[in-house]
């Protein structure tokens, strides 16, 4: 009859180390995912709020130049000149910038003049996109607890049509402001940032903005 024989030293210990290697492995695999799980939170609310702030930058971009009296200037009466529209300036024109201005009406019965709280606006100043809502009056468009805006860029591209084909007479040789021209113009947006909690999560959005309200220069000979 053998005898019942306990658990030896070095059994315990070894039972110990394996045990504690499972324990560790399950931890490692554990901090891994909640590593992961973080990561992703960052990432999504990250790129939610860049998508946000890029929505509204093209939404408003979009607008750029509206004016309520722009039949004004179909029609003209013989003699008369055509009024020129007081919103259509959009700054920049040519090269990129980290800001952009434009202006757009907002009268209830229009003045055909550009007012103070017409005047609109995004800029890139310290990490956070700005909002200009009036003149002078700058708000956070992005926040700073959320994201860290490194880049905003925005290019503009215009595209000029000849509307010479209007006119009833041709113009007149050496005559720079005939015949009038359309310009299509577009705006590309770029933007980039980090989160805040986490500088390695780091994402960019691209978008481009063809602005409804076109630029008519020039005009066709006087009483074409």
């Amino acid at each position: 009859m053998q005898r019942a024989r306990g658990i030896s030293m070095v059994e315990l210990l070894v039972g110990l180390a394996v045990g504690l290697f499972i324990a560790a492995a399950g931890v490692t695999l554990m901090a891994g995912n909640l590593r992961e799980n973080r990561a992703l939170m960052l990432e999504s609310r990250l790129m939610q709020d860049l998508r946000t702030a890029s929505d509204i930058i093209t939404r408003d971009l979009r607008r750029a130049g509206y004016w309520a009296g722009a039949s004004a200037a179909v029609q003209v009466p013989a003699g008369a000149s055509a009024p020129a529209n007081p919103y259509v300036a959009v700054t920049p024109s040519a090269a990129a910038s980290d800001a952009v201005s434009f202006a757009l009406s907002r009268d209830a019965t229009e003045n055909h003049s550009l007012d103070s709280n017409e005047q609109f606006g995004f800029r890139l100043r310290r990490g956070v996109i700005e909002m200009q809502l009036g003149s002078g009056n700058w708000q956070a468009l992005t926040d700073p607890n959320t994201v860290v805006v490194s880049v905003f860029r925005v290019l503009p591209s215009a595209e000029d049509i000849d509307l010479s084909s209007q006119c009833a007479s041709a113009c007149a040789a050496g005559d720079a402001s005939c015949p009038p021209r359309q310009q299509v113009r577009s705006l590309a947006v770029s933007i980039a940032g980090r989160s805040s909690a986490d500088a390695s999560v780091q994402r960019s959005l691209n978008s481009s903005v063809r602005l409804r309200n076109d630029a008519v220069t020039g005009a066709c000979p006087a009483g074409a």
